[in-house]
């Protein structure tokens, strides 16, 4: 038996998901999953799919030609089909601190991320031991400003050496250039340390500290050329008081930032995020 995914999006119009579903079934394909979601201001039509195919005759590249020359055609789709037993590659990004990089490796270790990590990078020798402990391949290149574009030329020949699918900053503490960004548009997802857009820079946590806020947050999106300014993907927050402190409220934060990055690996890795115009729809 083979699965697949469809994702797709297009101007919104009669009969799409009748003549979707009639194209699944008239290729024998079971659909066990469909939502779909109409965003009335843009007019703009998504949907995700998932179908079963028994025929030991069903081929995939086959089965993309046939539904890009109907359906596609027909009613103008932005579409993408994905093998679902396909695991994507992920490369991990990360400087000195560890809670994520555990906290991801955990997961993945114990099979609930469905998903590859055919090497982890840093720009610090630091958690090497932990990319040893889990038999994970690390590299090492060192960023400076004189060398920051040597540097991105070689992450990106490590990038397309190992056929990286998209790539998942741990907090990993250097800006990434344009050049890598649109490489990978809408395949680069940053854990921020707020709720954005709130208490941005160095020490989020000692300016909320500041302030007294009654929330912490944490913030998982795509990356842009504009600073954490990305299509959001994954959201938490945390509940404080004035009787935590700012170690209090770092340790939360950090709690936060682990499952809000996790959670948003795990949408992006099953193919249930859809971005369009610096936003995203997420299905269930």
């Amino acid at each position: 038996m083979q699965k697949i995914t469809l994702l797709i999006h297009c101007e919104d119009q009669p009969n799409i998901i009748a003549s979707v579903t009639c194209f699944m079934a008239e290729n024998s394909g079971n659909i066990v999953y469909i939502d779909q979601h109409v965003d009335r201001e843009q007019n703009i039509f998504f949907m995700r799919l998932e179908c079963e195919f028994t025929s030991d005759s069903f081929s995939l590249e086959d089965f993309k030609i046939l539904f890009n020359s109907t359906l596609a055609q027909q009613f103008k789709l932005d579409w993408k089909i994905f093998a679902a037993e396909r695991k994507p590659k992920m490369a991990l990004f990360i400087s000195k601190y560890d809670h994520c990089l555990y906290d991801i490796l955990g997961r993945y270790n114990s099979g609930e991320l469905h998903l590859e990590i055919p090497f982890i990078l840093s720009n610090h020798l630091d958690l090497k031991p932990i990319a040893d402990s889990f038999n994970i391949p690390f590299y090492h290149i060192p960023v400076t400003k004189a060398t920051k574009q040597q540097a991105e030329q070689e992450q990106l020949k490590l990038l397309e050496a190992h056929h990286i699918d998209f790539i998942v900053l741990a907090r990993y503490m250097q800006i990434v250039s344009k050049t890598v960004i649109d490489k990978y548009p809408n395949r680069i997802i940053n854990i921020h340390h707020s709720f954005l857009p709130a208490f941005v820079g160095a020490k989020p946590y000692h300016s909320a500290y500041k302030r007294g806020v009654k929330i912490i947050g944490a913030t998982s999106h795509y990356i842009t050329e504009e600073l954490d300014a990305g299509p959001i993907i994954e959201q938490d927050v945390a509940h404080v008081s004035h009787t935590h402190s700012i170690k209090d409220l770092i340790a939360k934060g950090r709690d936060l930032e682990k499952i809000v990055l996790s959670n948003a690996i795990k949408l992006h890795a099953n193919r249930k995020v859809m971005v369009y115009n610096n936003k995203t729809v997420i299905f269930s």
